[in-house]
């Protein structure tokens, strides 16, 4: 089974996305951490966001360091915003995509593979056997983000949360290529008062149509 999970920052998307690989046996892929990852390279190599270039996004793609992905260095508020200007080059995502797909034809472990991004169902496996986009009003969004990372020991505040998590999804909604939007046959989750058990209770139910 092929599963796609797209949708917007902080929408509750990975965290869907890990309880159904790991209730269902799928392997899963963090799509969204290839281009963190990228986006911490270019920050370790003292690159700032308004002068990096296409080519240099697309070299650091082809000797990317995959152990990045699991690094808690990634979830940095600066890596994701780095990481969604970056994920607006279409070099780059072509330069991804391959790997992506690499991964649900031949998933490392399990009956199959799980992704979750922003153009899986639309892009990257637009055949997926089940599709979801996951969503959930800004404010609830931004203010699940705010808490995060303040769990996570940064010092930030709800406005500015907010602010850039406007920008990041203006520029993921209105970028050309692969913009963040729902596949046509993809199923909509608003977690805006859903907690994780109800998400996960509402997606097994679909998967539970296609699998009898």
């Amino acid at each position: 089974m092929i599963i796609a999970i797209d949708g917007s920052a902080a929408s509750g998307k990975g965290t869907l996305a890990k309880q159904l690989a790991q209730h269902l046996d799928l392997a899963h892929l963090d799509t969204g951490s290839l281009y963190r990852g990228v986006g911490l390279q270019l920050i370790n190599a003292g690159l700032e966001a308004s002068t990096i270039k296409e080519n240099q996004c697309v070299e650091i793609c082809s000797k990317l360091d995959l152990s990045l992905a699991s690094s808690p260095l990634i979830r940095s508020d600066k890596v994701a915003q780095m990481a969604s200007v970056v994920a607006a080059m279409p070099a780059v995502r072509a330069a991804l995509l391959e790997m992506q797909r690499r991964f649900a034809a031949k998933p490392p472990y399990g009956v199959g593979a799980i992704l979750d991004g922003r153009d899986i169902g639309t892009v990257v496996l637009p055949d997926a056997d089940l599709k979801f986009f996951v969503d959930a009003d800004i404010e609830v969004r931004a203010d699940r983000r705010t808490k995060e990372l303040l769990q996570a020991g940064q010092s930030v505040m709800f406005r500015d949360v907010l602010t850039d998590m406007q920008e990041r999804d203006a520029r993921d909604r209105s970028r050309s290529a692969a913009p963040l939007r729902p596949a046509d046959d993809a199923i909509t989750i608003d977690t805006s008062t859903m907690d994780r058990d109800a998400v996960l209770g509402l997606a097994l139910s679909h998967v539970a149509r296609i699998t009898g």
